[in-house]
């Protein structure tokens, strides 16, 4: 148990800056887009309304957005670019950034240990999964990089 809460203790951390620091750089460009070329349109009555419902009612979603792969991020950064204030914003920080550092603690050195067993107790099946899966994301990588390259195209010989 006190490696569980050491290793959270220490993702809570992170995800304290990672998260606090999307913000900041939200809050950042969000300040930069009022006073360049955007701002007519972020001074629409429309861009206002939405703002206003983020900053009210937008820390439950970021405080959800700490259990979701790919939406953390965008959260935080749209917290910030939309001025969420710091007295909502903090609190779904703290609750959801415990929550993400739990879970992935606890997931995470139970993985360790079954990987750890696997490994101890039947090392060619250990050795055969890492090989697996390392063919498989070589395959995966070949596939992108072909797949992402133009058809040969043959010069047309036209007189």
């Amino acid at each position: 148990m006190g490696e569980i809460l050491l290793t959270a203790a220490g993702l809570y951390v992170l995800v304290l800056f990672r998260a606090g620091g999307t913000f900041a750089v939200g809050r950042l460009a969000g300040a930069g887009a009022r006073r360049g070329r955007f701002a007519e349109r972020l001074a629409s009555a429309r861009f206002q309304r939405a703002e206003r419902a983020i900053q009210r009612w937008g820390a439950p979603v970021v405080a959800v957005s700490f259990l979701t792969i790919g939406f953390q991020t965008a959260a935080n950064f749209l917290a910030g670019t939309m001025r969420m204030p710091l007295r909502h914003y903090l609190p779904a920080l703290f609750l959801g950034g415990a929550a993400w550092a739990l879970l992935y603690a606890s997931a995470g050195i139970g993985a360790l240990k079954v990987l750890g067993r696997i490994f101890a107790e039947h090392t060619a099946l250990g050795v055969a999964a890492v090989v697996a899966l390392l063919l498989a994301v070589l395959g995966v990588l070949t596939y992108r990089r072909r797949a992402a390259q133009p058809a040969d195209v043959t010069p047309s010989t036209e007189s």
